[in-house]
């Protein structure tokens, strides 16, 4: 498991600095919830006549006056979008890393075989975004208790779960992605994540876009379908981790027949 440390060695100070940032940042909001709980009934309201941009977040179905669905929005937002673009950035720069930084010569001279080095680079991608998601979750854990609120275990768990699993997808895609690319795929994996997010927002507007919420991991972290039916959507996220999956194993059968350039 030598290069699975080294990987997460060289990660380090990334997945320090992406974990506190939206873990911290998922924290303030938890902690701005008492002082803005009374003014809910208010922004329930506006809200709701917002039409489109309601539905687009998926607010025309969640209380935002209650913690629960609060957090589904202020914590859904924060933990979508910057573990969407962790996970992209991490995945993208995988398998390419060795080309870019002319390292590829050292690694693959050692008596190790190319499944092996893509293996231990894969788990140390899907072990950078667990981290990342067990930092969040204990700072949303720790924040909801410093408050003096009642926890929603069930609902927080299964909400954490389906964002772990959409950033899954999402670095499985990049990494796929990955053992084509030689030089610098940052913007490519940023790309993907963002568009990913787009296509989940135009779906949640037209339902003639419905459809698009089997292709974006983000279908299936609606917080409000989450918390009204206490499960994830099986029907999007079958399709996702299959989609994702058949991207690793074409990133396989790539970087291991790839002329890789030292």
């Amino acid at each position: 498991m030598t290069i699975f440390k080294q990987e997460i060695k060289s990660q380090k100070l990334s997945i320090i600095i992406w974990s506190l940032s939206i873990g911290l940042l998922v924290a303030a909001c938890v902690l701005m919830y008492p002082d803005m709980k009374s003014q809910m009934t208010g922004i329930n309201d506006m809200f709701s006549s917002m039409g489109n941009f309601t539905e687009a977040f998926g607010m025309d179905q969640l209380n935002f006056g209650t913690l629960i669905g609060f957090y589904a929005v202020e914590g859904g937002n924060m933990l979508g979008i910057g573990g969407a673009f962790f996970a992209a950035i991490t995945g993208i720069s995988a398998l390419m890393k060795e080309e870019k930084e002319r390292t590829a010569e050292f690694l693959l001279t050692h008596p190790v075989s190319r499944i092996r080095v893509i293996t231990e680079k894969l788990a140390s991608t899907f072990s950078s975004v667990i981290i990342l998601n067990l930092v969040v979750l204990m700072c949303s854990i720790c924040s909801i208790i410093m408050i003096d609120e009642e926890m929603f275990w069930e609902e927080l768990l299964l909400f954490h779960s389906a964002y772990l699993l959409m950033q899954f997808e999402i670095s499985g895609i990049c990494f796929g992605i990955s053992a084509f690319i030689r030089k610098s795929g940052i913007g490519i994996g940023i790309g993907i994540a963002g568009l990913m997010y787009l296509l989940n927002i135009i779906a949640n507007i037209s339902d003639d876009a419905r459809f698009l919420k089997y292709i974006t991991p983000f279908g299936y972290t609606e917080g409000s379908d989450i918390i009204n039916t206490k499960e994830i959507n099986t029907d999007y996220l079958l399709p996702g981790m299959i989609i994702m999956v058949v991207c690793i194993i074409t990133g396989y059968l790539k970087y291991s027949k790839k002329d890789i350039e030292s």
